[in-house]
């Protein structure tokens, strides 16, 4: 038996190497020598902090928190793209993530070439690419330019394609980073639609946002993290209320709405 989707987190870290913002080149050790400066040091970024938590089958959870605060680096950890460096994390299922779509594209290779090299990396089979292979044409809609080199492609044209790939293949646990838009007004309304049926499929949906609307809307526990830490873990509207004062939003109550006071609003 299969055992449930399921996300265990416990007590991870997760620190950036600073070795690739230090100057440890001859010149910069010959100025700090006749300079005799203690020049700064620049120290490994700590972006995850002892975090604990799990999802179960059926959650849809959002990740709060201002820019900066851990939400991506979480998102990327649980998908496996980047190493924490302690703790367990344990997953169960198989996850498909919605974040920097376009990447990973062969610009010298045809659209159609691309569906199948995307879904290789996605875990696919060349016999289940060619399977899906028309639906994502159709859904891409980019007429015979599927057949000439991506690198002839515009930017809505590659960000068509990608996410029709992308959301072409189910998965158990659903990452998303923000609620896409993809390409022109008319594309989105099928692109919304398609991320709707996604997230209704997915076992387990995460998603990091500063949209609380969508939160509102598509989630139904919060997850609130400031500088790496866990802050909050629970009710939706409890979850934006930490996260507002968090980011110092105002807000005001009136009947049973929350009006939050933003600049420009």
């Amino acid at each position: 038996m299969t055992p449930a989707p399921l996300i265990r987190i416990e007590k991870i870290d997760l620190f950036y190497s600073s070795f690739p913002f230090r100057d440890n080149s001859l010149k910069g050790f010959v100025l700090k020598t006749l300079t005799r400066k203690n020049m700064k040091t620049v120290s490994d970024i700590h972006a995850l902090k002892h975090l604990t938590f799990t999802i179960n089958q059926g959650e849809r959870v959002a990740l709060l928190g201002h820019n900066g605060a851990g939400k991506t680096t979480l998102l990327k950890a649980i998908a496996g793209l980047y190493p924490t460096s302690n703790g367990v994390m344990e997953i169960q299922g198989e996850i498909r993530s919605l974040f920097d779509i376009s990447l990973g594209f062969e610009p010298e290779s045809t659209g159609r070439e691309n569906i199948l090299y995307r879904g290789l990396l996605l875990g696919q089979s060349p016999r289940q690419m060619r399977d899906m292979e028309s639906e994502i044409v159709a859904f891409a809609d980019i007429g015979e330019f599927i057949d000439y080199p991506v690198k002839t492609y515009s930017a809505g044209m590659q960000v068509r394609l990608a996410f029709a790939i992308s959301t072409a293949i189910p998965g158990d646990i659903l990452l998303l980073d923000e609620v896409i838009g993809a390409g022109d007004a008319s594309f989105m309304v099928k692109a919304q639609t398609r991320i709707t049926e996604l997230i209704a499929q997915a076992n387990i949906m995460v998603l990091a946002s500063h949209d609380f609307a969508s939160v509102q809307r598509l989630c139904n526990r919060v997850i609130v993290l400031d500088h790496g830490s866990l802050m909050f873990d629970g009710d939706v509207e409890e979850g934006i209320r930490i996260c507002q004062r968090l980011q110092g939003i105002n807000t005001t109550i009136i009947g049973t709405k929350e009006q939050n006071d933003l600049p420009g609003e």
